[in-house]
């Protein structure tokens, strides 16, 4: 069999790829392999047309051009009505069937750099040999496409309509019903909706809440007595900053903590944390955010908030291969590539960033840099004056810079000082609209936030002229606490918005999960910005999720929300060109399913229609494997059976 990625004849020109250099019969998920040739024919039940194709086809050519005519026909008879079906099945079908035909076209094959079909054609016919290697997450993926294909889904009813008909709500088709009644039954019917909606959103509690409230600061004393400090010191983040876990006297504190009982940390995670600092893995916590764990229930509550912090074993022993070269192999986006002068890296029209400050307070496992920030507020993180104010004169010279995003690293980590000289020099340039800083400081360390910096960066605010505002990241409600609230205030009184750029990584993924953070969003005045599908660097394997996971929240979660809750665009971040926006279909498609499950995609980056581009090969998470951990994790994988119909 072929290897895929880019390379393939006639489109080296044409597509980068994420995935050049692995075989497709190697897989990092774990799937079981191997599949009973009898079970495995099952998949035609829908549509044993195809099965009689495949058994019947003497080569992959012949299987090939029957299957387009077979699939061509079915998609003209759903087109002209001939079949019976819901009018949403049947929009279902006619995406499905163009799925299918993309995957057995032979374009379809060269993108992927394999040929989907032959795996299908060869597990058809018995071959040992392929049926001994491809996966359930192989089988699944084909079973619901050809249900898709049928029309017999059940998608018409949605995920949630079978669950409320159980509860006792009844559809009811309004377009029978007119007037006051029609409104009176609707809006019972909604509020019953919303009623099966807080039913979710209660396992996912807020740093708001009173009872965690509560339990932290019973927490925060526990640390203050352990620290020997008061709660002046706790609440003044120099204090915070200079009590940062990290190395081996943060891993000695982490050790003493739970041999005290005060914090309770799993042996393996002290094991990997201890590879990591003997290695110069990037690992560190701050007291703020350690305190925000619940220290009794390790990942019942707090999973969201440890697996930020607490590298993995695949995470741990990835870096580990790559120390040498890390700064090359982790570099997924392609800086390097994309850096015209030192501190700056630029791949759009209108927008550049200057990194500042390349280390932070706090290191996130899942970091898109963690091949160039090594540790929290490592030595030398400050690139000096002089870089600084050589990377400001360019964007003084490129009057294209509308929006300067000041990123590193974490740049309000630096001193007002600083903080000031950068604001003052880049408020010179007449072109330069907005000015907008990259901060995880309001989840890390908000007490950071102080009057003094809020009114800094207030004063450069001039209206009609510039703007200021500051992105940040949080991951749950959960970070969401009343710190958080009083940082917002600070800044949000100065006239600065602040958005929220969420990494949809899978341990903020349940049904649900980030319409809670949403609402505590809003509740202290952050407006959801971007949803980020995780940047699928394969040593951050412990937290991607499928693509159609992303899109099946945005439909099927967000869109409950009011729109003011939700203006947060999910997007995918294609290396070396950008933004590739999730919600559009137009700009992906599916063009082959590896033996494993891994669906293989082609990436439109922001260029097409605009100019000359590339097209970029990523192969998903398996569905089948995303499901199965949500189910070790307590969830009911029934709950998201509409994800395999995200294409």
């Amino acid at each position: 069999m072929p290897k895929y990625g880019h390379g393939v004849i006639g489109m080296e020109k044409q597509m980068e790829s994420a995935v050049s250099t692995f075989n497709i019969e190697e897989s990092p998920w774990g799937l079981k392999q191997g599949i009973n040739h009898e079970d495995f024919l099952k998949i035609f039940d829908p549509l044993p047309e195809i099965k009689e194709i495949l058994l019947t086809s003497e080569n992959v050519e012949e299987a090939r051009d029957k299957l387009r005519r077979f699939a061509e026909d079915l998609l003209w008879k759903y087109k002209n009505g001939d079949i019976d079906v819901d009018a949403m099945d049947r929009w279902l079908a006619i995406e499905a069937i163009n799925v299918f035909l993309n995957i057995i076209s032979e374009y379809g094959e060269k993108a992927a750099g394999f040929s989907t079909l032959e795996y299908l054609w060869k597990a058809t016919k018995g071959d040992k040999r392929v049926l001994s290697i491809i996966t359930e997450g192989f089988v699944e993926e084909f079973k619901h496409l050809f249900k898709a294909m049928a029309g017999v889904t059940g998608y018409s009813k949605g995920w949630l309509g079978p669950k409320l008909e159980a509860a006792g709500v009844k559809f009811v088709d309004f377009s029978k019903i007119k007037g006051r009644k029609a409104a009176l039954m609707r809006s019972e019917y909604l509020d019953k909706v919303w009623e099966y909606i807080k039913s979710y959103l209660k396992k996912y509690p807020s740093g708001l809440d009173k009872h965690i409230i509560e339990k932290r600061k019973r927490q925060r004393e526990k640390l203050m007595e352990y620290w020997g400090i008061t709660e002046d010191e706790w609440f003044d983040y120099r204090w915070q900053f200079s009590h940062v876990l990290k190395r081996e006297k943060g891993l000695e504190t982490l050790r003493e903590l739970n041999e005290l009982g005060i914090v309770k940390v799993p042996e393996e995670d002290l094991k990997q944390v201890e590879i990591a600092v003997k290695y110069g893995i990037p690992w560190g916590i701050t007291p703020y955010y350690l305190h925000l764990w619940d220290f009794e229930n390790p990942y019942k509550e707090d999973r969201h908030v440890r697996r930020q912090v607490m590298p993995p074993t695949w995470y741990v022993s990835n870096m580990l291969q790559h120390r040498e070269d890390r700064e090359y192999y982790f570099d997924f986006m392609g800086e390097h590539d994309t850096s015209p002068l030192d501190l700056i890296t630029r791949r759009y029209v209108t927008i550049a960033i200057l990194k500042a400050y390349d280390t932070c307070p706090q290191i996130c496992v899942y970091c898109q840099r963690n091949w160039e920030v090594l540790e929290p507020f490592m030595a030398g993180s400050f690139p000096g004056w002089d870089k600084i104010e050589a990377a400001i004169e360019w964007f003084g010279e490129h009057e294209s810079m509308l929006d300067v995003l000041i990123t590193g690293g974490d740049p309000l980590a630096l001193s007002d000082k600083i903080i000031d000289k950068i604001m003052s020099r880049l408020s010179e340039f007449d072109h330069v609209v907005n000015i907008r800083w990259g901060s995880r400081i309001f989840v890390t360390v908000p007490m950071r936030i102080t009057n003094s910096l809020a009114e800094i960066l207030g004063s450069y605010i001039e209206p009609g002229k510039r703007n200021v505002s500051i992105s940040t990241h949080f991951e749950t409600a959960y970070e969401v606490t009343p710190e958080v609230a009083e940082a917002t205030y600070k800044i949000r009184r100065q006239g600065i918005y602040i958005y929220n750029q969420l990494v949809y990584q899978r341990n903020v993924s349940r049904r649900f999960e980030n319409v809670a953070l949403r609402i505590a969003l809003r509740k202290v005045g952050i407006d959801p910005y971007y949803t980020f599908y995780p940047k699928g660097k394969i040593e951050q394997k412990d937290y991607l999720v499928p693509i159609a996971r992303v899109v099946q929240e945005r439909k099927e979660e967000a869109r409950l929300l009011p729109g003011q809750f939700r203006p947060d665009e999910p997007v995918f971040n294609v290396p070396r060109m950008g933004k590739n926006h999730l919600r559009a279909w137009q700009d992906r498609e599916l063009v082959g399913i590896r033996p494993d499950g891994s669906r293989i995609y082609l990436m439109h980056p922001w260029e097409k229609g605009i100019s000359e581009t590339k097209l970029y090969t990523y192969p998903d998470v398996p569905i089948k494997e995303y499901l199965e951990y949500l189910e070790s994790i307590g969830e009911d994988p029934n709950d998201y059976w509409t994800i395999w119909y995200y294409y």
